[in-house]
């Protein structure tokens, strides 16, 4: 099993996704977590 994200990681996640105009690439590798979670 994978590593289990809090919610507040994963609305923190969301929050720079849509704010940082970064790329969601580059949130995701800044994050360390997959393209595809970040996606979720």
């Amino acid at each position: 099993m994978g590593i289990r994200r809090t919610e507040e990681f994963r609305n923190e996640a969301v929050r720079i996704a849509l704010t940082s105009g970064l790329s969601q690439n580059q949130v995701a590798d800044d994050l360390g977590i997959g393209l595809s979670t970040l996606g979720k």
